[in-house]
């Protein structure tokens, strides 16, 4: 009876093994080997076809001498304004969308809408709805006798006219997220919170705040780490990086190195930092969430 146990967990193991295989392989091929080449070749000079030639520091002491480098990192960080904006916006969308009014599930479909669809189609969309003689924008402000810019070609507009197509186009996924989280809460907090005369704030803030907390962590981290990678709407919207470079990105930049000028391997350093910096920042956020946490308890 003993033996025929064994038999049968060891069955399981090797079952559970098959199971768990495919996805470690995944990861070893597709996400750790990369990783590693990748730190390999920032100490090389290649071109991502030749050999690769071995010269130590060289593309790191390059890189921290670079304007462009640090043009496209302040321009990333410049567009992640738009994350708190975006949280707001969808957390306050989410607590209208929560009541009991007729066509709120239309209005989540709508939202939601630009999550779904393709980003380059997209970013071709506002490309049009930004240009300064025919867009969209310009055209709605011409009602009220307002003469928009350029705003793609003007190094004052183009920051703020991504960060606006990238709010548009995240809204109803944080909004799904929050307004799942408030759907979650039972009423009986509420009810029990008017009971005891408290107000829509103090409700707000000691209850629903606690409630979604998880999810605005969540997509702070998420977001942080694909705004840390945004490409496709610079390289459609924006195919040169922009006036004077001012919309280009990190990850546009080590592209226009790895793929236009074919330095891979200064591209690679450039990935290193990048990574490096999103290890970072995520670090901190959850090291801050835990204390945050421990505090609320």
């Amino acid at each position: 009876m003993v033996k025929k146990r064994s038999n049968l967990y060891r069955k399981e193991k090797i079952y559970g093994f098959l199971f768990i295989l495919p996805p470690v392989i995944g990861f070893l091929l597709f996400t750790l080997y990369p990783a590693l080449y990748s730190v390999y070749g920032s100490f090389t000079d290649w071109n991502g076809l030749g050999q690769m030639n071995f010269i130590g520091l060289d593309n790191y002491k390059t890189l921290f001498t670079d304007n462009f480098f640090y043009t496209s990192m302040y321009n990333t960080f410049f567009l992640m304004i738009g994350i708190p904006i975006g949280l707001l916006l969808s957390l306050l969308l989410a607590l209208g969308l929560n009541r009991k009014i007729p066509g709120t599930t239309a209005f989540r479909v709508i939202y939601y809408v630009p999550v779904i669809s393709s980003l380059a189609a997209i970013s071709i969309l506002w490309q049009w709805a930004y240009n300064g003689d025919y867009g969209l924008v310009n055209q709605f402000l011409g009602l009220f006798g307002i003469k928009g810019p350029n705003w793609l070609a003007n190094t004052a507009t183009v920051k703020p006219a991504i960060i606006l197509m990238t709010i548009w186009k995240g809204l109803g996924f944080s909004m799904l997220l929050y307004l799942a989280a408030l759907q979650s809460v039972s009423r009986t907090y509420y009810e029990a919170a008017e009971l005891d005369g408290a107000s829509g704030f103090s409700m707000f803030r000691h209850i629903t705040w606690p409630m979604v907390k998880p999810v605005t962590f969540f997509l702070v981290v998420t977001n942080i780490i694909g705004g840390s990678q945004i490409f496709t709407e610079i390289n459609i919207m924006t195919p040169t990086g922009g006036p004077e470079y001012s919309s280009a990105t990190v990850v546009f930049y080590i592209w226009q190195k790895a793929f236009e000028n074919l330095q891979m391997g200064y591209a690679s350093a450039m990935a290193v930092i990048l990574g490096l910096f999103i290890f970072i920042v995520t670090l901190i956020q959850f090291k801050m969430n835990e204390r945050s946490s421990f505090d609320m308890d």
